[in-house]
């Protein structure tokens, strides 16, 4: 393969924005970021303005391209959602089982070792949102199948844990101890706190034991209050991560904002919490034998719930730049280095740096997708 220069836009190295760079790739990987004064010689791509990034990284996938992550999971289904998704921009994901039975978790887990195993491209591993969840902030979860943490639920994900590059486990305090938390986190999960009715002291414990991040900030959560602050105020504190849905739907413009003054930006990651409809032009799709609707940028269920979201990572860049105010650096930062900082992989994934895949996507001056690579081969629709 010979070596290829991307020219002609700004680059966003998953740090900082450069001007007047080129990216230089050999192989299929980084062989550098290059000022356009000094560059080597090799088959030029001239993009037309716009900005040249990292491949989006989302930790939240609960589907795409007609399909769930579901009991029905296999190696070529995880790999339909990944492929779904790289074609819209994220090339590296999450794919994410909604609360279901102990059989189906049980084959998720083992299609999901499995795909790591194939090196499916643009898998990073499993996030299991449920079933150890809190019924009083279901959302659109079945709550027949949330339940507690049983021993054996704890020794099936540890050891899931050690199997996956990465697992992310979404839970709420008030169906798991912070004992188990602890042991969890030890066994190297990343625990996420969501879908909980919790005060801010039990919020705090988890976190004292091990929890890291906060699963769609705002959503199925207490919420922040004047004498308590729930599991909003444990989210907005310093240290924990916290996932964002960034559709001007789940959160309004205004809350982002607000949290983001109070939180800052450095544990603030953007997902797209995208289902079966995504990457397709369906109107509806089932979830557990309950009909999900897509109608004017909504998914809901039938008594108009939120279910997951209608919304790509990009389009999420897109409304934080355009909508929300922000610098094109600090947005993509939160769909790149910033989760890639909370699997562990910063330097690794989210970055542009020599000897990294050349996984690229290139926003047009308007910050849509004009162009997504995967180690320097272009993915097309």
């Amino acid at each position: 393969m010979s070596t290829q220069i991307y020219s002609g836009a700004a680059v966003f190295d998953g740090g900082q924005m450069l001007a007047g760079h080129s990216v230089v790739v050999k192989k299929g990987s980084i062989s550098g970021i290059f000022p356009d004064s000094s560059l080597p010689k090799g088959r030029r791509i001239v993009l037309k303005g716009g900005v040249l990034a990292p491949g989006l990284i989302d930790l939240q996938v609960n589907g795409g391209g007609g399909i769930m992550l579901d009991g029905d999971a296999d190696v070529a289904r995880i790999a339909h959602i990944c492929a779904t998704h790289a074609r819209l921009g994220a090339t590296g994901i999450l794919p994410t089982l909604i609360t279901d039975t102990p059989e189906a978790t049980a084959t998720v887990i083992a299609a999901a070792i499995a795909a790591a195993r194939a090196g499916v491209p643009g898998f990073l591993g499993l996030h299991l949102e449920g079933p150890h969840l809190d019924p009083r902030r279901k959302g659109a979860h079945d709550p027949a199948l949330i339940r507690p943490m049983t021993e054996a639920d704890l020794k099936a994900l540890c050891i899931a844990a050690a199997a996956l590059p990465a697992l992310m486990v979404t839970l709420a305090p008030a169906s798991v101890t912070p004992a188990q938390i602890a042991v969890l986190a030890a066994s190297g999960a990343i625990v996420s706190l969501g879908h909980a009715e919790c005060t801010l002291d039990e919020a705090e414990a988890a976190e004292g034991a091990g929890a890291r991040s906060v699963t769609h900030l705002f959503n199925a959560m207490s919420q922040l209050g004047n004498r308590e602050p729930g599991l909003v105020g444990a989210a907005l504190g310093p240290r924990l991560f916290t996932g964002l849905i960034a559709d001007g739907r789940h959160v309004h413009p205004r809350t982002i904002r607000l949290a983001l003054a109070a939180k800052g930006l450095g544990r603030v990651f953007l997902i797209s919490d995208a289902m079966a409809v995504a990457g397709t032009d369906a109107t509806e799709f089932n979830l557990g034998g309950r009909r999900i609707l897509r109608r004017q940028g909504r998914l809901t269920l039938e008594d108009g719930t939120l279910a997951g979201a209608d919304l790509s990572l990009p389009e999420a860049v897109r409304l934080m730049i355009r909508t929300i105010g922000l610098r094109p650096e600090e947005a993509l930062a939160m769909a790149t280095s910033v989760p890639a900082g909370l699997l562990g992989q910063a330097g690794h994934l989210g970055a542009i740096a020599p000897g990294l895949p050349a996984d690229l996507v290139h926003f047009d001056p308007d910050w849509l997708i004009a162009g997504i690579w995967r180690a320097g081969q272009p993915i097309t629709g």
